[in-house]
């Protein structure tokens, strides 16, 4: 592990279901202060609950079960189902084996922090729409996560961004348990709530239903820089 890796990637520890309540108000005050909120918490919190959160260039990692699930890459599958003409099940090789997107973007979290200039490499979810073959009526897309409770929505719209990936390597690695691998979902131009970790099933469907951090107060639609529209190429957090 280089230098610069070991200070993005920091220590692991979990916040679960007793911090929960305190992610959700962080979460909110994200939500109303946007990319200002790091600095804005820095600032203000200062000790105490303030080491909980990770001011400077890592990652704090988050399960709201309290635990990580453990799938290999030889067990992992991906189920891509719905109103689609091919439901598929994707093995690790296969997502691995199709043409790969590789990027470097600011991953922010809604509760304060982020991580400049994380590279990602991935599948782009827009060429798994095109493979399984989106049948009409279709709008939207849950997801749902190896860990039994984390589900995540996206519009088909959304879904197709250049941006928006299967991914199974970040930082220039395969994506570790951790961070939500082998396999996890990244939604570059939204907060890092939208982006599911321990990715398990897709599916296709006719309405848009609200995912576990949208039933618990944050926005449907996490746009960094605050946005309604349907795109948004660039945030520009760097």
């Amino acid at each position: 592990m280089t230098t610069d890796e070991g200070r993005r990637v920091g220590e692991a520890r979990p916040i679960g279901r007793r911090a929960f309540v305190g992610v959700v108000a962080l979460g909110a005050l994200g939500v109303a202060f946007g990319g200002r909120v790091q600095s804005f918490l820095g600032n203000a919190v200062g000790g105490g609950f303030g080491g909980l959160l990770p001011f400077g260039d890592r990652f704090r990692i988050y399960s709201i079960t309290n635990s990580y699930p453990a799938i290999t890459r030889r067990g992992y599958r991906l189920e891509v189902t719905g109103l689609v003409e091919r439901p598929t099940t994707f093995t690790y090789h296969d997502l691995a084996a199709l043409p790969a997107t590789t990027f470097k973007k600011t991953f922010q979290c809604v509760t304060g922090w982020r991580v400049p200039d994380v590279e990602w490499r991935g599948v782009q979810l827009s060429h798994l729409l095109d493979l399984v073959g989106v049948q009409p009526g279709a709008i939207a897309l849950t997801f749902e996560s190896y860990d039994g409770a984390d589900t995540e929505s996206l519009t088909l719209d959304q879904a197709r961004l250049s941006d928006v990936l299967v991914a199974y390597e970040m930082l220039g690695a395969p994506v570790t348990r951790e961070h939500g691998g082998p396999v996890r979902l990244y939604v570059a131009p939204m907060f890092g709530y939208k982006s599911l970790k321990w990715l398990s099933a897709i599916r296709v469907v006719d309405q848009q239903i609200l995912g576990f951090w949208e039933q618990n107060g944050y926005p449907v639609n996490g746009w960094l820089d605050g946005t309604t529209g349907p795109t948004n190429p660039d945030p520009g957090l760097t």
